[in-house]
């Protein structure tokens, strides 16, 4: 799993796994970084346009010139710049990628 420390949804999400014996590795972005791979990976699977957290706090304070016109090469050297700005949680399931938290999706994923 992949988001940062003291995000709601992340919480949730941990204490949903926690909650149904799920073992994961929590990975913080903002302390850990990412690396372009993974990220790459993830774009290929979800869209960076699902990747992308354009309500985050870090996104909004960006210059009006940084949000315009934003495409895949721009918005993937964004979050690389700033992970913050990534949607979390983000979960790698085999090989899927699940953004984001719903208890449902995670039930169908994790399958416990």
């Amino acid at each position: 799993m992949y988001g940062i420390t003291n995000c709601d949804t992340v919480r949730k999400a941990r204490v949903w796994l926690e909650g149904h014996e799920s073992a994961y590795r929590f990975h913080d972005f903002r302390a850990e970084g990412l690396d372009a791979k993974r990220l790459d990976n993830w774009v290929s699977k979800v869209g960076w346009e699902k990747l992308l957290n354009k309500a985050s706090t870090t996104f909004r304070e960006l210059p009006d010139k940084e949000k315009q016109g934003l495409d895949e090469k721009n918005a993937k050297a964004l979050m690389l710049a700033k992970p913050t700005m990534i949607k979390r949680p983000v979960l790698e399931v085999g090989d899927r990628v699940l953004v984001g938290f719903k208890a449902d999706v995670y039930e169908e994923a994790v399958g416990k």
